[in-house]
């Protein structure tokens, strides 16, 4: 059965100009003029780089599985390496994810590029991640479009003690509004989100096990 997810919480970035091909290397001595931001849409499984807030590039990428989502929103680059550490290609762009250490790197998996099988970071093949990793600085912006509980067709993934993620501080922040949940709001399933996900469901006639299912999302009034 599928849920349809209240349309407030939906992220939407629109864009419809056209683009160059991410093929065409560009060189680093003629590097762009202006401002520099990366837009992430995950229905085309794509990057896109925006100079001035115009679409310069567009390259293929993976991103999470269900289990394990990309964060969706508005967040910056925090870090940027070469070579970082094996399965994270020639280069890696960190991104201020709050509940974990997610960004965007290449990958020595080139076959898993355009499916949604990471563990929530942006795999790029390692020629393209070579490319962006000399376009961005530290700070710059990276926006990445969708829905904080998945996408709308699907239900919102079961949460539990252990989980993190945009969805889980959502619930902690519907729960700390609610008079349940008195510790940080950080997107990390931990010992008082599930102490008070059980106070809620009790309180709410709700079975009490501290896992968030799809009668919890209603109750709370997140899906419809």
């Amino acid at each position: 059965m599928h849920w349809r997810i209240s349309l407030f919480l939906v992220v939407l970035l629109g864009l419809s100009a056209p683009m160059a091909a991410a093929d065409a290397t560009p060189d680093p001595v003629n590097k762009p003029k202006g401002e520099v931001a990366i837009l992430v849409d995950p229905v085309r499984n794509e990057l896109i780089v925006l100079i001035n807030q115009k679409p310069y590039k567009k390259y293929p990428i993976a991103l999470g599985k269900p289990q394990t989502p990309t964060p969706v929103g508005e967040l910056h680059v925090i870090n940027k390496y070469k070579n970082w550490g094996r399965g994270f290609g020639t280069r890696w762009i960190g991104l201020n994810v709050p509940w974990g250490t997610y960004g965007i790197h290449g990958t020595n998996r080139p076959h898993s590029i355009g499916k949604d099988v990471s563990h929530g970071c942006i795999r790029m093949l390692n020629r393209h991640v070579e490319e962006i990793y000399e376009l961005v600085d530290v700070g710059t912006k990276v926006m990445i479009r969708g829905h904080v509980l998945g996408e709308p067709q699907l239900s919102p993934r079961r949460l539990a003690k252990g989980d993190s993620g945009g969805d889980v501080q959502l619930v902690q922040y519907r729960l700390k509004s609610a008079g349940y949940f008195h510790g940080e709001c950080n997107g990390r399933f931990g010992n008082l989100t599930e102490q008070a996900l059980k106070a809620y469901e009790r309180a709410n006639q709700l079975p009490v096990d501290g896992v968030l299912s799809i009668h919890d999302y209603i109750s709370l009034g997140l899906v419809e």
